[in-house]
């Protein structure tokens, strides 16, 4: 996998090809104009995870509002969280002759075929919000997200505070729910995660259980009511997202203990209902992980369609945040 801390700057073509699954949804309909100076309007082909959680919703409408806002030709795709259904979409979008393709991977792996038919096609493809695993670097352009092994990181440090704070002494015992398998913010936040622990506390924490909850409330409620019949005496939930760690506070209520007191709890994102729960002390503190992507990516495929030079991997802004923040951070939540 191509390291998310050694991405070098470049700029490269590269591919996709065909068409778009049945089960896929796809928005064709222009939601730009015409450039100034009778230059030709820019086409985008957008392929969307899906609609799995709060980050990803606001993360689709900073899309379409930017491409809005830049007077593009948006075309735009939700797989559903299929990758055949985004590789099927992405093929669609080299057969319609786009200008630019824009992706946010289901999954890290199996990409090089179909990105390998949009370099053949000279439509260049720029990654957004999660990385993928390629033989050659030059099927992409660049990827424009946040660093998701360093919020693992984050979230292991920030659980130092959380525990002082409660005054939680000795072992520690942490269930994890983790991402969407092989998706790589699943992979990343877990490995940043573990390296902290692993370097600062193998003696006293301990992941007592991990699972997936799929990224979603649903899933998080459900993996959660299994944890605490298998480990009632969970110390510590460290959810991948925001949307798993408010699904699992409903498993925790149901099992007659209080989150954020009895179990305390760690999520990443920073979604308003994320700060909501933070403010009812529900979660104790949350790693900010920013889905408005929407203007850096359309500054990125307008100098991908001039040829200029890009970074291999342009980064956002984050923050973190712990429960006497929340209230004060709330007004200001634009997701």
């Amino acid at each position: 996998m191509l390291s998310r801390r050694n991405f070098l700057t470049a700029a490269v073509g590269v591919a996709a090809a065909g068409g778009l699954a049945a089960c896929a949804k796809e928005d064709s309909g222009s939601t730009g104009s015409s450039s100034t100076g009778g230059a030709k309007t820019i086409t985008l082909g957008f392929s969307q995870v899906g609609s799995e959680s709060g980050w990803r919703s606001a993360n689709t409408d900073s899309v379409k509002d930017a491409a809005k806002e830049a007077g593009y030709n948006l075309k735009f795709s939700d797989a559903q969280q299929k990758q055949e259904n985004q590789i099927s979409a992405i093929r669609s979008y080299i057969t319609q002759g786009v200008d630019v393709i824009a992706f946010s991977p289901v999954v890290v792996t199996g990409w090089d075929a179909v990105l390998k038919e949009a370099k053949a096609k000279k439509i260049p493809v720029v990654l957004t919000d999660r990385s993928v695993e390629t033989s050659d670097e030059s099927l992409f352009v660049t990827l424009v997200g946040s660093d998701f092994t360093d919020e693992g990181r984050r979230a292991a440090k920030i659980l130092e505070k959380v525990l002082e704070k409660a005054g939680h002494k000795g072992n520690v015992k942490i269930a994890q729910l983790e991402g969407t398998t092989g998706a790589a913010p699943a992979i990343e936040r877990a490995k940043g995660f573990k390296e902290v622990m692993d370097a600062d506390h193998a003696d006293d924490w301990k992941i007592v259980v991990s699972q997936t909850g799929d990224f979603t409330r649903a899933g998080g409620k459900q993996v959660m009511a299994a944890f605490l019949q298998s480990n009632p005496d969970i110390d510590v939930l460290f959810a991948h997202n925001d949307d798993m760690g408010i699904g699992a506070i409903q498993a925790i209520e149901a099992a007659g203990k209080k989150p954020g007191k009895d179990i305390l709890i760690v999520t990443v994102d920073g979604v308003k209902d994320g700060f909501i729960a933070m403010s009812e002390g529900k979660i104790n503190a949350i790693v900010e992980c920013n889905p408005l992507l929407g203007p850096q990516l359309m500054d990125v495929v307008k100098k991908v369609k001039d040829g200029e030079t890009v970074e291999r991997w342009i980064k956002t802004e984050e923050s973190d945040f712990m429960q006497d923040q929340a209230k004060a951070a709330l007004p200001t939540r634009k997701y």
